[in-house]
């Protein structure tokens, strides 16, 4: 269901705040309305970090009323006393990681403070609060969580293509120095790979028991084409040095071209490093460069044979081996 500025973390924390404060009401505790703001703070963009939300908070919460219940026994119901318990609670809360239930925490020590005593009902009232609030907000958030896979699928889609492009122009420039590439697509394939990242990132978090194999797969799989954008860069900076055609440019622009065809396919070929291997066991054999453009250039292609080798070695190493098969 698409309603028009309404997402569906929005529809879950309305929901969460119903239940929270009806069963709140039903069970006859005090201050009811606080399980709806307990509610509020529970829905989280992923099931696990719902989960490690509540107990975070729970938690906190737990901590803070022994401390606020020394306080209080020893220094009385003063205002002073809450400044108190924020001086020395919330950097405690933060030592142990617990930062994130400082606010919860608060809800519950204000309601004793309100009370003016410490007892053993008020406090019961408090942590069943905490439940039915929280308990309320984390069922709601696992309850239902939108899958990703279309939109994943997508982004790799999207990246293997912009990769690709990006081959293309690297060989069509060595072939050819006065072509100019403006280099869009590495500004758009930066964009892509974080956005991918973080969807398959939080498509993991959302698989509490059944899909995280898949979804670790493919946070691999972006965490592999970051190390490769990052390789690709570097070499989109050596072509732009290359100023001058060269017979080693001519068969580097053939290995782009079949890069730009291997890029888009699962497993690893090997043709291109195989063809590589070959163009640098040549290169060693050729005739000293006669000129300085020569000698730059051929030094910039030399590099650029490097960071290819690299590139290479990190898809050999995440991607799935060619199929027996398929090899010829």
């Amino acid at each position: 269901m698409n309603i028009p500025f309404i997402g569906i973390r929005v529809l879950k924390t309305a929901l969460a705040v119903i239940v929270s404060i009806t069963l709140a009401r039903w069970i006859g505790l005090t201050s009811p309305n606080s399980a709806g703001l307990l509610a509020i703070l529970g829905i989280q963009v992923t099931k696990r970090r719902g989960i490690n939300n509540a107990f975070q908070r729970i938690a906190a919460s737990i901590l803070a009323v022994l401390f606020a219940s020394v306080l209080f026994s020893l220094l009385g119901f003063r205002v002073w006393v809450l400044s108190l318990f924020v001086l020395i609670v919330f950097p405690v809360l933060h030592r142990i990681k617990l930062s994130d239930g400082a606010v919860t925490a608060s809800v519950t020590i204000f309601h004793i403070y309100n009370a003016q005593a410490i007892s053993a009902p008020l406090i019961l009232n408090e942590i069943i609060l905490l439940i039915v609030g929280l308990g309320s907000a984390t069922l709601i958030n696992i309850s239902y969580m939108p899958k990703a896979d279309k939109e994943i699928e997508f982004y790799r889609s999207k990246v293997e293509g912009l990769f690709s492009d990006v081959f293309l122009h690297i060989a069509e420039h060595l072939r050819d120095t006065t072509v100019v590439w403006n280099g869009k697509e590495l500004l758009e394939l930066d964009e892509v790979l974080k956005t991918g990242t973080e969807t398959a990132s939080r498509s993991l978090e959302n698989a509490l028991l059944f899909g995280t194999h898949t979804y670790t797969d493919m946070q691999l799989y972006f965490y592999m084409r970051n190390e490769q954008f990052e390789s690709l860069q570097r070499m989109a900076l050596l072509v732009s040095q290359v100023s001058r055609e060269l017979p080693l440019g001519e068969s580097l622009a053939s290995i782009f071209e079949e890069l730009s065809k291997d890029c888009k396919v699962d497993y690893y070929t090997g043709r291109s490093e195989k063809k590589l291997a070959a163009l640098q066991a040549n290169f060693k054999i050729e005739t000293l460069p006669q000129t300085l453009s020569e000698f730059e250039a051929r030094a910039a292609l030399q590099q650029l044979t490097r960071e290819l080798s690299h590139y290479l070695n990190i898809a050999k190493k995440q991607k799935k081996q060619k199929p027996a098969s398929a090899r010829s």
